[in-house]
């Protein structure tokens, strides 16, 4: 099944490459990168990836290249010469002013080395909704903007990782000559390994070490969460709106939030979900009950369904982020992203995330990441 006719989104329409267009993807091997790859070489594209370790899509050119070091990058693409860049690649540091100072560098260092080859005719930067949360040390803390994000809210008067990728971003377009696009995405869920944000495995490893201890599959978040509405990011829609703004006029140098464009609650979701994992729902205690803390030590019972299962990833830590969905989970507040820019300018892409989510579970089955539905028998 393609990105194109999966059953759980509207129709796709293609995005075929423009004549001698050569894309390359910073952070190929990524859930973001990944998905933006297989649909750019599925659309016809000449591919390159960027990438520690060499990119799943078939059909990437891999590039190895140090994104922190400027050396590195001119030693490695100096002749590299691509049309568009799509950069949706990070770094987390221990503070944010590390995070702007190795992230911001990243672009900047990128840009510096690729725009004096005037190849370039876009560059695509994917940043988050901490755009308008906040970042880590401070998040959804202060004067925050209302409910549903608009791009054009103004900046929160706090560092800020993503303020600095976007403006090295504006300022290598303007010195370069060559348009921008900015995608705000909301947590992002799709396929990917090894991947230091993702939802699905993180839940699946979960529902898993629950169901093999004898425990329920409890909501580890806010009650906030829980009654509250939310929009997430599929990361095949979130490859198509990188493509349609990166090829269609109308989208130039603008900033967009993308989401699926539906919105879910987790009180009526969880339980869909649990189902579907073979585990007993249980809503949230009047306290959060962190992923990290439920399951620290938890690594034994993961070896052993690894071993009963045949898994191919012995290592939980490279299968769940127990951090990031306690972030994303633990939230007390609301949380939801505007698309209108998107679909006035022409964008349709609409994805139903309660299906995406538990499609993303058969599939981490099917590649013997996850295990089969517990037994409750």
């Amino acid at each position: 099944m393609t990105a194109e006719t999966r059953p759980d989104r509207a129709p796709v329409p293609p995005r075929p490459a423009p004549p001698g267009a050569h894309a390359l993807v910073v952070g190929a091997t990524g859930i973001t990168g990944s998905a933006l790859a297989r649909r750019l070489v599925d659309e016809g594209w000449r591919t390159s990836g960027l990438s520690r370790r060499p990119p799943t899509v078939e059909g990437v050119e891999h590039v190895a290249a140090d994104l922190f070091s400027r050396d590195d990058l001119a030693a490695r693409l100096g002749e590299l010469a691509p049309t568009h860049v799509f950069i949706t690649a990070w770094s987390r540091q221990e503070t944010e002013a590390e995070n702007i100072r190795v992230n911001g560098g990243m672009v900047r260092d990128l840009l510096a080395v690729l725009g004096p080859q005037r190849s370039v005719r876009h560059a695509a930067l994917v940043t988050g909704l901490k755009h308008y949360l906040g970042p880590f040390e401070a998040y959804g803390q202060g004067d925050l903007p209302d409910t549903p994000f608009l791009e054009d809210a103004p900046r929160l008067d706090a560092e800020n990782f993503y303020y600095a990728q976007e403006d090295e971003l504006f300022a290598a377009a303007e010195g370069f000559g060559f348009t921008w696009s900015v995608h705000r995405a909301h947590t992002v869920i799709g396929y990917a390994t090894g991947n230091a944000m993702n939802m699905v495995p993180t839940l699946g490893a979960y529902a898993a070490i629950v169901g093999a201890t004898g425990r329920p599959f409890r909501f580890p978040g806010s009650r906030t969460q829980w009654d509250g509405v939310v929009d997430l990011t599929d990361a095949d829609q979130l490859a198509d709106h990188q493509l349609w703004a990166a090829t269609t006029p109308a989208a130039a140098d603008t900033a967009f939030n993308v989401v699926n464009g539906d919105v879910v609650r987790w009180r009526r979701l969880w339980p869909q979900l649990a189902g579907h994992l073979g585990v007993d729902p249980l809503g949230p205690d009047d306290e959060p009950a962190p992923l990290a803390e439920q399951m620290s030590g938890a690594e034994p019972v993961w070896e052993r369904l690894v071993a009963e299962h045949g898994l191919v990833e012995p290592d939980l830590g490279k299968v769940a982020s127990w951090w990031h969905s306690d972030s994303d989970l633990g939230r007390e507040v609301e949380v939801l992203a505007d698309m209108t820019r998107s679909r006035l300018a022409g964008f349709t892409g609409y994805v139903s995330t309660e299906s995406a989510l538990l499609n993303l579970v058969d599939r981490y089955r099917q590649a013997r990441i996850l295990p089969p539905a517990v037994s409750r028998g």
